[in-house]
């Protein structure tokens, strides 16, 4: 009994190691790490095969060790589980990758306005069709921006608007300063570039990196002491390449959330790299909206100010 399972119980270990120290794995290499950070709570799916091959190979061994990784998974997520959601909050804010090639602008519309959020931020605006949202928004929310592929919609007055350079040559970031009943709040939207994992190549994900360090950049140096980020970041709160922007912020779905809050793909949501981050600012609740005609889910939450 103790001398079967011997592999099972490496394997134990060795995916409580990757749990345990994901921040040491290197990113010299196809940026590995990044790539493991990014889906690395569906790695609590390997236990469950081990238990039934421990299980098969009647090996207490195995059992035990498979110990180690529940542990690590629970201490990383097991917070994510339970339902940090808190009563109250007076400011509701929303973003919405809403592709480039959705089919029904309109109705993709329709639905971030019946969230009933105070401002809401899209990404992935194409030039043809920043028309059909300006029109079927305006009725919600009379104050608006759009800079490049992003923009934000505001039921209060907007100054301050200008693009944040995150060293692309072209504009899918913004900052604005938004005059809320409770005070003025700086909000940035942001769509970092996109990642793709290739088989010569990795998890190419270096001009996203650069453009978070940029991003990172122009938040540190924000005036105002209230800031909400709102976007696509195309990375977790666990990608260490983002530390430059998490570090400095909370994210609304980790301090209020209610489960994981996957966003993509929204037909299957495996990650949630779209974010709402916050500083100076209470996170009360934070959650994923049903399926637009998008590929990412919308996500919003509830604020105090």
């Amino acid at each position: 009994m103790w001398r079967r399972g011997i592999i099972t119980a490496a394997l134990a270990v060795i995916l409580a190691l990757l749990l345990s120290f994901h921040s040491d794995v290197p990113n010299r290499i196809g940026n590995l790490g990044s790539l493991l950070e990014t889906f690395l709570p569906w790695l609590g799916l390997a236990v469950p095969v081990l238990l039934v091959v421990a299980l098969v190979r009647r090996s207490a061994t195995a059992l035990i060790a498979l110990l180690l990784p529940v542990l690590v998974w629970f201490n990383l997520f097991g917070g994510l589980l339970t339902d940090n959601e808190k009563s109250g909050g007076n400011l509701t804010v929303l973003t919405h990758n809403v592709n480039a090639d959705n089919p029904d602008p309109t109705g993709t519309a329709k639905d971030v306005i019946a969230a009933g959020a105070d401002l809401v931020a899209l990404e992935e605006l194409a030039a043809g069709q920043v028309s059909t949202y300006r029109a079927a928004l305006a009725g919600a929310y009379p104050y608006h921006s759009v800079q490049g592929t992003v923009g934000l919609w505001s039921k209060y007055p907007i100054q301050g608007v200008h693009a944040v350079d995150i060293r692309l040559g072209w504009t899918r970031a913004m900052r604005a300063a938004v005059s809320t009943p409770q005070g003025q709040i700086a909000v940035y939207v942001a769509h970092m570039p996109s990642v793709r994992v290739k088989f010569n190549a990795g998890f190419t994900a270096g001009q996203r990196d650069s453009a978070a360090d940029a991003l990172g950049q122009s938040i540190a140096q924000e005036s105002l002491t209230k800031v909400v980020l709102l976007g696509d970041l195309n990375g977790t709160m666990n990608d260490r390449s983002l530390a430059s922007v998490t570090s400095q912020m909370r994210s609304t779905q980790g301090a209020a959330g209610n489960g994981f809050g996957f966003s993509w793909p929204a037909d299957f949501p495996m990650a949630r790299i779209d974010q709402i981050m916050v500083r100076g600012i209470e996170p009360m609740s934070s959650w994923t909206l049903k399926k637009t005609g998008s590929d990412h889910l919308p996500v919003a939450a509830r604020l105090q100010m």
